[in-house]
């Protein structure tokens, strides 16, 4: 979907970027995260051809940016920091005026408006004009506008700024509807909302890519350790303690602690070098146990981010 290969952005003489390469596959939602200043708002700018590269390519669907911007611009939908909409149109006209020009004909305008406002929950607003919403509803106009011509790439930029908690959290589940139906880019300095919507992290530290993946990921990189949270049911006439011990003993298994016993069911917090839950599963179910819950544990982002800023500086 996305290959970037020795990105740089310079203004002036001050890099803003770079140089910066990574690919991003289709579906699900990545999450660009970093201080005020580190670059994601660039970045998102040159993704969404809003910005040209001082140097370096772009390619996303297989196109250049550089060769066919006006083709990659059919496949993205933007919303930038603050949503582009004209303050003197009512909401229903503005994404007609925004339809039309990004190629929806007048037969399929209006019933793609009725989709997008109640997809969005614009339909009460419909005849509003935009400068009388309020901000939370002007960030859902500025979603349904990069939205209404089907795009494969929704790059939205800080999308959660200025919202009261609970319009977060109903963008939060936009968010998370979009990604089943396009591929999302979200920019935010804001760790709960990117560990909350984004299966992956891109983080940004003074214009480089310091780290990438999903939390696990970049927590099993930090510190050489996976922790695994596991349920299990053990068999008759076993001790918590003598499992506890049976798993201690298997491969790869370097700690296991216990996390709660309520009765013959154990959860149990497992570290090891290496994701082994495969083989972990196979050793208690051979023994008799039941496995009903195998996952890996939940890292706090915000120690993870404080913890490559601090390797970075350092």
């Amino acid at each position: 979907m996305i290959q970037l290969t020795e990105v740089r952005k310079y203004f002036g003489e001050k890099r803003a970027l770079g140089p910066v390469s990574f690919e991003i596959e289709p579906g699900g939602a990545v999450g660009f995260l970093g201080l005020n200043g580190a670059g994601k708002t660039t970045l998102l700018r040159i993704l969404a051809t809003d910005l040209h590269p001082s140097a370096g390519e772009v390619e996303i669907g297989g196109v250049s940016v550089a060769a066919n911007p006006h083709e990659v611009r059919k496949r993205i939908g933007y919303l930038p920091e603050t949503p582009p909409l004209y303050r003197d149109m009512a909401v229903g006209e503005y994404l007609k005026f925004v339809g039309q020009i990004k190629g929806l004909s007048l037969d399929s305008v209006d019933e793609r408006i009725r989709e997008v406002e109640e997809y969005t929950q614009l339909t009460p607003v419909h005849d509003e004009f935009t400068q009388n919403l309020s901000h939370g509803y002007r960030q859902r106009v500025g979603i349904a506008q990069a939205i209404i011509h089907k795009p494969e790439l929704l790059i939205l930029d800080e999308p959660t700024k200025g919202l009261d908690p609970v319009q977060v959290l109903e963008l939060r589940g936009l968010i998370m509807r979009l990604k089943e139906e396009h591929t999302i880019l979200v920019s935010s300095h804001v760790l709960t909302e990117i560990s909350q919507t984004c299966d992956q992290v891109f983080v940004l530290n003074q214009g480089e890519l310091i780290a990438s993946g999903s939390e696990d990921e970049i927590s099993a990189n930090l510190t050489g350790t996976y922790r695994i949270i596991l349920g299990a049911r053990m068999a008759p006439d076993t001790q918590a303690e003598g499992l506890i011990q049976f798993i201690r003993k298997l491969p790869d298994i370097t700690s296991v602690e216990m996390v709660q016993q309520d009765g013959q069911l154990l959860t149990l917090s497992v570290e090891s070098p290496s994701d082994c839950r495969g083989s972990l599963s196979r050793s208690l179910v051979k023994s008799g146990h039941d496995v009903v819950r195998l996952e890996l544990g939940s890292n706090e982002l915000e120690n993870l981010f404080v913890e490559l800023l601090g390797q970075k500086v350092s």
